[in-house]
């Protein structure tokens, strides 16, 4: 009998990056970004496909479930992944060489300067594509989907909360409009997932682009859905009610 070829945590780490960019429709052996990965890691792309599905089942606000074959590895680098900056980064570097993903231009940045904008801009980049692809690449309140005019919206904001910067349950998939209400407590959404109005823009009846979506059920994403707890945090801190 064939022993399997145990995953360490690095390759975890990697095979969860990618699995926070794919859609499930592509979490297959066919997939050009897994074939390359599993080459990577010395792998069948069969066997990361598989490690993809499985972290569906760590996901516990979604109702479909992985295969259950997670390990206490899987859980703890599930957990590090979106709370620590440093392992972010890590896999970031390997994916960018493996995965053919746009190159950043730096040239007018000092040095230091052009290192801290790296991360930042990985950070960023990374979880707009998450964020947006889990929503299907549409706003979760209008189903606007021209992908140019989409945001990846952080729920509680990228400069109050550091661990959950990239933590996929703190971003919705909103238009620039939208994004722009949300961010500035104009608009919010509830623990039940539906469209509330400031009474700033209730009051007026010219503001239609955002009248027309009062109460309404915001469309969900097909994984990581939004954390009641952060939702709570906009209701509270941010909307101006």
């Amino acid at each position: 009998m064939i022993e399997r070829k145990k995953w360490s945590h690095e390759e975890l780490a990697l095979a969860l990056n990618l699995y926070c960019r794919l859609p499930f429709g592509r979490m297959h052996a066919r997939n050009p970004s897994i074939i390359k990965l599993a080459e990577y890691m010395g792998r069948t792309p069969g066997a990361v496909a598989m490690k993809l599905v499985n972290f569906v089942a760590l996901d516990a606000t979604l109702s479909q479930r992985g295969l259950s074959g997670c390990s206490k590895l899987d859980r703890e680098v599930w957990e590090e992944f979106i709370t620590d900056e440093t392992l972010f980064l890590r896999t970031e570097e390997v994916v960018e060489k493996v995965l053919p993903l746009d190159a950043l231009s730096l040239s007018c940045y000092a040095s230091d300067d052009a290192m801290a904008i790296v991360k930042v801009r990985r950070q960023q980049s990374f979880f707009r594509n998450m964020v947006v692809v889990n929503y299907g690449t549409k706003c979760c309140i209008t189903g606007l989907a021209i992908s140019d005019l989409l945001v990846a919206s952080h729920i509680v904001p990228w400069k109050v909360d550091r661990e959950n910067r990239l933590n996929p349950h703190n971003g919705l998939c909103l238009n620039s409009l939208h994004d722009r209400a949300f961010d500035k407590g104009f608009i919010t959404i509830g623990s039940d997932y539906r469209v509330i109005l400031s009474k700033v823009v209730l009051r007026n009846r010219s503001n239609a682009a955002l009248l027309d979506f009062e109460g309404q059920r915001s469309v969900l994403p097909d994984k990581f859905m939004p954390s009641l707890d952060f939702l709570v945090y906009h209701n509270q801190k941010i909307f101006k009610g």
